[in-house]
């Protein structure tokens, strides 16, 4: 795998904030990025396919397309997620059904589909984006938290299936980054928030970007694993 770039990089979900400040990384670096997204604007060259994570045949169709133009998937970032937050006493089914479908079930999809080329490549990077809450918790996040404390186990798994054939599997957990969603938060409670972060700062979505690119760079190569947390100090101890 090489350092100067040129490799076949897939990112989901590199529409918007952590997922596109990922792709445009690689981008940077020389490498051949494409994106499965569902809507919205893509960064400058950067490959897009309009796909499902949450469906297997979406998947398929999407990596064959990929695979044409930019051949096998050697890097792999299971990043697109969604959010139902509700109360446990008020959280239907389908607000967690969906969560863990798109969050959990998503990332499993990709990387298996992803395994298959790398498998026969004997190399691979697969980086799953968690988040801090995966082992803090959060309130009105029940399948949130739980969606994202799965990608632990299964990046793990992973591992011991597949780093013999120089493919490794890792985690980042992003703390509170600054995007929409983080801004959108009223006043009161991001000041609580950044109160609770030792850094004193909310995380910018190129810290995250640098802990990925460098997950998936020969640098990286006898890291395998490993949940590498991007939040200033909040999840310490967890």
């Amino acid at each position: 795998m090489s350092e100067q770039g040129g490799r076949s990089v897939l990112v989901t979900g590199a529409n918007r904030g952590i997922g596109r400040a990922i792709a445009e990384r690689f981008v940077a670096a020389g490498d051949k990025v494409a994106t499965i997204y569902r809507s919205g604007e893509l960064p400058a060259g950067v490959l897009g396919v309009v796909g499902d994570v949450r469906d297997t045949a979406s998947i398929d169709a999407a990596f064959t397309e990929i695979e044409a133009q930019h051949g096998p998937v050697e890097v792999v970032v299971a990043n697109a997620g969604v959010t139902r937050d509700q109360l446990l006493m008020r959280m239907s089914d389908e607000d967690f059904d969906t969560v863990l479908d798109t969050n959990l079930a998503g990332a499993f999809r990709v990387a298996r589909r992803a395994s298959k080329g790398m498998i026969r490549l004997r190399r691979g990077r697969v980086v799953l984006i968690s988040s801090v809450v995966a082992t803090y918790g959060g309130p009105g996040q029940v399948n949130y938290s739980a969606s994202k404390a799965g990608l632990i186990g299964m990046a793990r798994s992973i591992t011991r299936e597949l780093s013999g054939r120089g493919i490794t599997a890792n985690v980042v957990a992003p703390g509170f980054i600054d995007t929409a969603m983080t801004q959108a938060l009223p006043e009161k409670q991001q000041q609580a928030y950044l109160a609770a972060i030792p850094a004193g700062r909310f995380g910018a979505v190129d810290d995250v970007a640098a802990a990925v690119h460098f997950l998936a760079s020969d640098a990286a190569a006898y890291i395998s694993g490993a949940v590498i947390p991007v939040d200033g100090g909040l999840g310490m101890g967890h």
